[in-house]
């Protein structure tokens, strides 16, 4: 019962990144992606720390990405390195807050 749940999961998030994302080149690697202005500005908000200086929420499927990222490093998106401030994988999804980088 519990695979039919997760399998329901991937299909759910398989059709909104279908549905919102874009294509985008992630370390140049293309994949569908959706950078999502609300939910940074939501939790620029809140003040979480990490976040707050963030000008870009990025969000994809945790299997098309590099490997997960630690605070400081950079990744690059579209051409433009980025600074990661947050990166949190959930139920086979990543949410990534960057920050233009000063490199």
């Amino acid at each position: 019962m519990a695979g039919q749940f997760w399998d329901m999961v991937a299909a759910d998030l398989e059709i909104f990144l279908t549905t919102f994302g874009k294509e985008h080149r992630v370390e140049g690697k293309t994949i569908v992606a959706i950078f999502d202005e609300h939910a940074l500005r939501e939790r620029q908000g809140g003040s979480e720390l990490g976040v707050a200086e963030s000008s870009l929420m990025l969000f994809a499927k945790v299997e098309d990405l590099p490997k997960q990222r630690i605070p400081g490093s950079n990744l690059n998106v579209d051409g433009v390195e980025y600074t990661v401030d947050d990166w949190t994988p959930e139920d086979g999804m990543a949410r990534i807050a960057l920050s233009a980088s000063t490199v």
